[in-house]
């Protein structure tokens, strides 16, 4: 062997071998904890007991009929609740939040008024996917969940 030249030892391999999992396993926790960080929550509190009654709800959500669609323009979100006949439908009362969809930071609680054709709350909205997650009422006390899904685009 000549001087100068350098040899691939076990001690190299070694370096190589432990470095690449150090790689790994510092992308996966770097991964893991922005995936808790942004984790927006329980949906329900014992999802066992909600199972238990969720056909019951969501036939007789079904049976309302009701189609809803939102849009987000000057300012303001229009939420759209509409009948099978297509029929605006006023609700007995409305909550919403309204946020991303991949955490909490800009979830806001729009009061929306009914106009006799539909709901209109005040909210600068920036650019991307936003969710409404709506609770309502229908007048015979049946309850309406849904998550409405609007995009604004500029």
């Amino acid at each position: 062997m000549t001087t100068g030249e350098k040899r691939f030892t076990g001690r190299h391999a070694a370096m190589i071998f432990i470095s690449a999992f150090a790689v790994i396993i510092g992308v996966n926790l770097v991964l893991a904890f922005s995936a808790v960080k942004t984790f927006p929550g329980l949906e329900v509190k014992n999802s066992y007991v909600a199972s238990q009654t969720f056909d019951d709800r969501k036939l007789a959500q079904e049976a309302l009929g009701w189609h809803i669609t939102a849009e987000a323009s000057g300012g303001f979100v229009i939420l759209s609740v509409l009948d099978q006949d297509g029929r605006a439908v006023e609700v007995q009362n409305l909550e919403a939040v309204l946020g991303r969809a991949t955490h909490v930071k800009d979830d806001l609680q729009p009061e929306f008024q009914f106009d006799g054709r539909v709901y209109v709350a005040r909210a600068e909205l920036g650019e991307g996917n936003w969710n409404i997650r709506m609770k309502a009422q229908a007048y015979d006390g049946t309850p309406f969940e849904q998550r409405v899904i609007l995009r604004v685009e500029r």
